[in-house]
């Protein structure tokens, strides 16, 4: 199932068509086009073409060979182990956390259920409402000021309540005591489906007085400072079961959730005998585990696919050394990777005439969606990407420079889908079943022209021959997941009360 995105399938009609270097050299042979600016000292001799060819040399670091691949994997294999492992868990890099969810949708939920989705630098909330042939959602979107992502917990989760209870006014609910499920897409590691201790903020959050609490209780604090309404948390979750979650309702097959958006994350069904840290109902086979895939390699483990651009990239970041394998995939550190490139090579005078500009140059200017927007264009053409230099003052750019962007978008893009794809193979072949569907959501998978494609076709090289697998958009998000999560556990509870 591919991404939805009618923009970019009307800019860019070759949805998913790969990258090769014979077209890359067929489309940008602009070797007539002239020069605009005179070239650096360093790369003067250098002629439009050569210039090409040296850049594609340069961004060979950022291809990963299929014996890296092969590493990656066996060492977050590895990893997995260790975090699901009583003994070993302490010193994992890979958590591996329980979210003590193992029942799935199975189409018998019904109710009325609110959703919390906190996930980045907007959260939503939902009101669900699922009868035998009805599924009725409505939900709006609430800002997070970067002053309430820095301050104090307390302000962070005030400012939750107040959103949470004027959304309930304006759906005439305010008097109601509904179910919620709470989408906390933070390392969590839970002691039950409804508490969860903070381990660590990551994704440009750093409220205080929240690592190390219960997150679920520091929301009932905050609605009780209120008192102006009633809630039952009945499930707190991250956006990766929630995707799972949501994509279950519709396909049953469904066993890993992923994202790849702000950040990236995957969790997947487990046997409960290989999850040593699980206390809760063994009578059951399975469990959801959330890996928290995002700090692998924060122990090194990466290195041997880290550039120079991933430090400097973990060097400026909130939470230097931490989240290394997120920071080589995610939105919101891709746009300035590709920065950090295209910088390098302006100064080396291989891009733009070796005349940047101060919006180039500054970090953070660069954002992920110009690389979705440049690798959008048709072939040969350069319409967004122009649009894209003209905003960062590089209207001097040759046909030849915009290809070659185009190439170093395409390089960082490319790298994280890899990374991606060996991630969720390593998944796929753990669990070893015949056929599974991978549920996802975030901005990048979805937003992203190529993003589906290089997955689907990395995967295939990399699952266990004979397995089958799908990936799946997750149409509604993480938010409908966790309401659906309430909903399982109200469908469970109304069921142990009538046994």
């Amino acid at each position: 199932m591919r991404p939805k995105n009618s923009v970019l399938r009307k800019i860019c009609p070759c949805y998913g068509e790969s990258l090769d270097m014979e077209s890359y050299n067929r489309v940008n042979d602009t070797s007539a086009a002239p020069e605009m600016v005179p070239a650096s000292t360093q790369a003067e001799a250098l002629g439009p073409l050569d210039r090409s060819i040296e850049i594609r040399e340069h961004c060979k670091e950022l291809q990963l060979s299929d014996d890296q691949i092969s590493e990656m994997m066996s060492r977050l294999l590895e990893d997995i182990q260790l975090g699901l492992g009583k003994n070993t868990h302490q010193k994992s890099i890979v958590k591996c956390f329980v979210t003590y969810v193992q029942d799935l949708p199975n189409g018998t939920e019904r109710g009325k259920f609110l959703a919390l989705d906190l996930g980045g630098t907007n959260f939503r909330v939902l009101i669900i409402t699922l009868g035998e042939k009805h599924f009725d959602m409505k939900s709006k979107i609430y800002a997070i000021p970067q002053s309430i992502m820095l301050g104090t917990g307390t302000q962070l989760f005030d400012h939750i309540a107040e959103c949470l209870a004027n959304f309930m006014k304006e759906h005439n609910v305010g008097e109601e005591r509904l179910p919620l499920g709470f989408t906390f897409s933070f390392p969590l590691k839970q002691k039950g489906l409804t508490k969860g201790i903070l381990e660590r903020w990551t994704k440009g959050f750093n409220c205080s007085g929240c690592v190390g609490e219960d997150v679920v209780q520091l929301l009932k604090d905050a609605l009780s400072r209120r008192n102006d309404v009633q809630i039952d948390v009945c499930a707190i979750l991250n956006d990766t079961t929630g995707t799972l979650m949501s994509c279950a309702w519709k396909n049953f097959n469904c066993k890993i959730g992923l994202i790849v958006g702000t950040g990236s994350n995957a969790c997947y069904v487990e046997r409960v005998e290989n999850a040593e840290l699980f206390d809760g109902d063994r009578s059951k086979p399975y469990v959801v585990i959330n890996t928290e895939w995002g700090a692998f390699g924060d122990d090194g483990r990466l290195d041997i696919v880290r550039t120079e651009y991933d430090r400097e990239i973990d060097q400026h970041s909130i939470n230097p050394g931490k989240q290394l394998h997120e920071k080589m995939i995610s939105g919101m550190y891709m746009g300035e990777l590709a920065r950090l490139v295209l910088v390098k090579f302006t100064k080396q005078g291989l891009l733009f005439g070796g005349r940047g500009s101060d919006l180039l140059f500054k970090r953070g200017n660069f954002f992920t969606k110009y690389i979705s927007e440049i690798e959008s264009d048709k072939r040969g053409s350069y319409v967004n990407c122009r649009q894209v230099l003209d905003e960062l003052g590089l209207s001097h750019a040759t046909d030849q420079d915009c290809g070659n962007v185009r190439y170093v978008c395409e390089s960082v893009s490319r790298r994280a889908a890899h990374l991606v794809s060996a991630g969720v193979a390593t998944l796929i072949n753990k669990m070893g079943q015949e056929n599974v569907t991978v549920g996802i959501d975030g901005s990048v998978y979805r937003f992203h022209p190529h993003f589906h494609d290089l997955m689907t076709e990395k995967i295939a090289q990399l699952v266990t021959p004979g397995i089958k697998f799908d990936l799946m958009l997750s149409e509604d998000g993480s938010g409908r997941g966790a309401a659906l999560v309430a909903a399982v556990a109200c469908r469970d509870q109304s069921r142990r009360h009538n046994m």
